[in-house]
C-alpha cells in the first residue's frame, strides 16, 4: 500500500508537469492546426535561462534566499521563453500558415533541432547540476514521501491552471482565442485580430512550458540541451490521451499519463528489485498513445474545436 501511495504521489508530480506543457501543444493545435514540435526546446530554454540566472545570483548575492531565487529566475525565463517563442511564431510558422499541412511541420522539427544545437553551442553539452533552493527534508504522508519541491510543483500547477482556466473562459483575450479557433475568418470580421491572438497564444504557451521546465529541473536536479525533448514528446502524448484542441483534456491526459507511467514503473522495479523500472518507464506512455490512436483516436474528451469552413 505504502508503495502505491508513493507511485500515485510521484505521479501526480509528474503529470502535473506533463499538463502544463501539453497545454502549450493543445492551444497552439485549437487554434491553427499546427503541432509545435519546439515546444519541448522552448521549456528548455526556459530551464536553462533559469539555471544561468540562479547560478550567477548565487555567487554575487549569496544572502539572497533560495525562494526567492527560483521567483525571480522562473519570471525572467517567463519572460525570455515568450520572447522566444513569439519570435518562433512570426519568423517561423506565419509565413508558412496557408502552406500545406507538411511544411510547418518540418519546420517545427527544424526549429527544435535548431535550438537544440544552438544551446549546446552557448552552454555546452555536459549535464548541469541544477541548485537545491528549498528546503530537502520530506514530508511523511502515510508512509510515503513528498518533497517540499515537490508540493511546490502541485501548488503551482493548481494555481496555473486555474489563472488559465479564467483566462480563457472570463477575459476578452480568451474570447477572442476561442472565436479564432472556431473561425479566424468569421472572428476577424467581428473585430478580433487573429495574427495577435495568435501570438499571445505561443506566448501563454510558453510561460506554461518555462514553469513546467524550471519545476521538472528542480525536481530532478540537472539541466541539460536535450532535456525538452522527451517530456515534449510524452507532453505531446498526453494532449493526443486527453483529446488534442482540449484543454481540459490535456490536463486529463497529463495527469493519468503521469499517473500510469509512474505506477507501472514503480510495480515493475518492485518485481525486479529496481533493476527495471526506471529503464522501462519510458515505454508506457508510448503504449498509451498507439491504444489510444487505435481505440479512440479523438482522445478521451475528444475534440470541441469546430471545423473550419
Amino acid at each position: 500500500m505504502e508503495t502505491l501511495l508513493q507511485q500515485i504521489i510521484n505521479g501526480l508530480v509528474l503529470g502535473s508537469m506533463y499538463a502544463l506543457i501539453a497545454l502549450g501543444y493543445t492551444m497552439v493545435y485549437g487554434i491553427i492546426n499546427l503541432i509545435n514540435f519546439a515546444h519541448g526546446e522552448v521549456l528548455m530554454v526556459g530551464a536553462i535561462t533559469s539555471w544561468a540566472i540562479i547560478t550567477q545570483a548565487q555567487e554575487s548575492m549569496p544572502e539572497v534566499p533560495g525562494w526567492v531565487l527560483l521567483i525571480v529566475a522562473m519570471l525572467i525565463s517567463c519572460v525570455v521563453a515568450a520572447a522566444l517563442n513569439f519570435v518562433i511564431e512570426k519568423v517561423a510558422y506565419r509565413p508558412l500558415r496557408n502552406s500545406p499541412k507538411l511544411a510547418p511541420l518540418i519546420t517545427a522539427i527544424g526549429m527544435s533541432l535548431l535550438l537544440q544545437t544552438l544551446a549546446m553551442i552557448i552552454f555546452k553539452p555536459n549535464y548541469k547540476p541544477y541548485p537545491t533552493l528549498l528546503p530537502a527534508t520530506p514530508f511523511n504522508i502515510g508512509g510515503a514521501v513528498i518533497t517540499p519541491t515537490q508540493v511546490m510543483i502541485l501548488a503551482l500547477t493548481a494555481v496555473s491552471l486555474a489563472v488559465l482556466m479564467y483566462l480563457v473562459n472570463y477575459t476578452r483575450l480568451g474570447r477572442a482565442m476561442r472565436a479564432t479557433a472556431e473561425n479566424p475568418r468569421v472572428a476577424a470580421l467581428m473585430g478580433v485580430k487573429p495574427d495577435t491572438v495568435i501570438s499571445a497564444t505561443f506566448v501563454i504557451g510558453a510561460v506554461l512550458a518555462t514553469i513546467a521546465g524550471v519545476m521538472y529541473a528542480s525536481n530532478y536536479g540537472t539541466v541539460q540541451h536535450t532535456m525538452g525533448f522527451l517530456p515534449g514528446l510524452k507532453a505531446f502524448t498526453a494532449a493526443v490521451f486527453g483529446g488534442i484542441g482540449n484543454l481540459a483534456g490535456a490536463v486529463v491526459g497529463g495527469i493519468l499519463l503521469g499517473l500510469i507511467e509512474a505506477i507501472g514503473s514503480g510495480y515493475i522495479g518492485t518485481l525486479t528489485g529496481g533493476v527495471l523500472g526506471s529503464h522501462y518507464s519510458d515505454i508506457f506512455a508510448f503504449i498509451v498513445l498507439i491504444a489510444m490512436l487505435t481505440l479512440r483516436p479523438s482522445g478521451l474528451l475528444g475534440e470541441r474545436v469546430a471545423d473550419r469552413a
